[in-house]
């Protein structure tokens, strides 16, 4: 891995599971072992913050590893029902936090279909960029995505990175029109 002049690195290591290096690593327990024999074909890119529109909490986490304090903002309590997580989440700081080895299902689809093919969850890597759908992401949220996926696809044989929005569009929206999708240059989008 060698790092940009921007301290962003060009890529990732992964090892055997699919535990990434450099990110900082907490362990979901949303998360369950992939159906036998399916490989993964998908990255589903996602905009998500918590509160919605506030930016570096420890919420988006805190979600994903049922650590959530439902009385600390009214809208976590819609969400007290969720058992959600993501393989990984890269902070509009930089920051990139795994959640998930990429060789376990993450729950960040729902219910969704691809290419004819439903429960997306069961193929893809998910990666959530710290976001709302109305507000342009930073530079090195493209940088780091790229650079993940670059070592993605050297690690698995992906086909392709799609939004949540193209997977479950009648319930989801992100990442949203303020996504750049010509930024994202590792992957095709099918």
């Amino acid at each position: 891995m060698t790092p940009t002049a921007r301290g962003i690195p060009d890529e990732f290591s992964l090892d055997r599971s699919g535990w990434a290096q450099p990110v900082v690593r907490v362990p979901s327990p949303n998360c369950d072992a992939r159906p036998a024999g399916c490989s993964i074909e998908l990255v589903v890119i996602h905009g998500i913050s918590l509160p919605p529109g506030h930016f570096s909490g420890q919420g988006v986490e805190q979600l994903f590893t049922n650590s959530l304090d439902y009385q600390e903002h009214p809208y976590y309590d819609t969400l007290r029902a969720l058992k959600v997580s993501a393989h990984f989440f890269i902070r509009r700081n930089g920051a990139v936090v795994q959640f998930v080895p990429c060789n376990l299902r993450a729950w960040h689809a729902g219910a969704s279909t691809w290419c004819g093919r439903t429960r997306c969850n069961d193929f893809s890597i998910g990666i959530e960029l710290e976001g709302t759908d109305d507000c342009a992401y930073e530079s090195r949220q493209y940088e780091l995505c790229n650079a993940l996926l670059h070592s993605l696809a050297r690690a698995y044989p992906l086909k392709a990175a799609v939004g949540h929005c193209d997977i479950a569009p009648d319930r989801k929206t992100d990442p949203g029109p303020a996504f750049d999708w010509a930024r994202i240059r590792a992957l095709p989008r099918v």
